[in-house]
């Protein structure tokens, strides 16, 4: 990639001890995915974010890839430093190649960084070097004295709560960064303060916590559980007989005094799920992402089409809940091949057999299936996001 105008760094190089996980807690699963993952489909899917960098420890390697696998717009990730700070200089040296106009530097812990304060952030920096993600203080301080008591009352007014993304023309970050005494800014802002840089706030919303500890997991399963929602998705398809001495369904391949006629493996299940996944997420139908008209898919292996509908599910931190298969036919029998085909689509998108269900049925001779001219089958599934 090329001069991308806007670049995430995510720093993920902490073990974070405090959240008493086990695994460093930007790994540890969320709902239906690892806090990471979550964190970085924030980024890859916002339309104005042209790349990805995480920072990463330098033995998470495997981590890491188990946790973005699949996601758009991800560079290779940084090797994090010994403390923050190091962290994010190490991301923004890795960047020289890119030459970004600007940067968001953002916490990997931070899984619900909303689209709505991505965008304010890019925006602030069109009329500022530095702009922040910040929620106004609401509670009334109090100072203490060593011994647990009150000193005083602090006043709240003008005060704020620094959140991230936090972001920055590249170059000037990038400078400060190379000139700051190593252990000198507790978050990235405060380097341009010390200069006398303006930095613009741009009001957070409360629901963008940092993970720190281990009952902040707890507050962030509510979240998920609040918000996410389940789309249901239908497909149909048809494909009819010609010469041949096999079919394939659900990706395997059953022997058969014909074979199905079509552009591509002529696959009619996993046609008809191509279609519902994608109905389930607006995108479409398997002809708008791989038209027959188009010599390459001649002969494709229709997993792909369903790999790529996946893929889009997952790039948006979608989950396939389940799925239902329908075949309508008099022949081929279905029922000794059932078990592979569960196998082989939950092997596709990286399931449960126990969430995938196919069943067979005839139309007792009744229209085309029931004069044996073809297979149909109808998909339902739903998709969580």
């Amino acid at each position: 990639m090329s001069n991308p105008e806007i670049i995430a760094v995510i720093v993920a190089g902490g073990k974070g001890s405090r959240a008493r996980t086990g695994l460093p807690k930007q790994y540890m699963p969320l709902g239906d995915a690892p806090v990471l993952r979550r964190t970085a489909t924030a980024f890859s899917t916002h339309p104005r974010i042209d790349a990805v960098l995480c920072v990463i420890g330098d033995e998470d390697g495997e981590l890491y890839e188990n946790s973005v696998r699949g996601l758009s717009k991800m560079l290779d990730p940084a090797i994090g430093g010994e403390n923050r700070q190091a962290s994010v200089r190490n991301g923004l040296r890795a960047l020289t190649g890119h030459s970004p106009q600007m940067v968001l530097i953002h916490d990997g812990a931070r899984p619900f960084i909303s689209h709505e304060t991505i965008t304010g952030v890019i925006e602030a920096l069109h009329q500022a070097d530095g702009a922040i993600a910040a929620l106004p203080v609401s509670d009334t301080l109090k100072r203490a004295n060593r011994a647990m008591g009150i000193e005083e009352t602090v006043p709240r007014e003008g005060l704020w709560r620094a959140q991230t993304p936090q972001g920055f023309r590249y170059e000037v970050i990038h400078n400060l960064h190379e000139d700051a005494e190593p252990g000198t800014a507790t978050d990235d802002a405060a380097l341009l303060e010390a200069r006398g840089i303006h930095v613009a706030i741009v009001p957070d919303l409360p629901t963008n916590i940092k993970l720190t500890y281990k009952e902040d997991f707890d507050v962030a399963e509510k979240l998920i559980a609040g918000t996410r929602r389940t789309h249901i998705g239908q497909g149909f398809d048809v494909h009819a007989f010609e010469d041949g001495d096999a079919v394939t369904l659900g990706g395997v391949e059953i022997p058969h005094t014909q074979k199905l006629k079509g552009h591509s493996d002529a696959d009619v299940a996993l046609h008809a799920l191509t279609d519902a996944l994608l109905g389930a997420i607006g995108e479409g139908d398997i002809g708008t992402h791989f038209p027959p008209s188009d010599e390459k898919w001649r002969g494709a292996a229709s997993h792909l089409f369903v790999e790529h509908a996946a893929k889009l599910i997952s790039d948006r931190g979608g989950e396939i809940g389940n799925i239902d298969l329908t075949l309508i036919a008099e022949a081929p029998k279905v029922g000794p091949h059932r078990a592979a085909m569960r196998e082989k689509i939950a092997g596709m998108l990286g399931l449960d057999e126990a969430r995938i269900s196919i069943k067979a049925t005839t139309t007792e001779g009744l229209g085309f299936t029931g004069r044996k001219e073809g297979i149909a089958c109808q998909a339902a599934v739903t998709v969580i996001l």
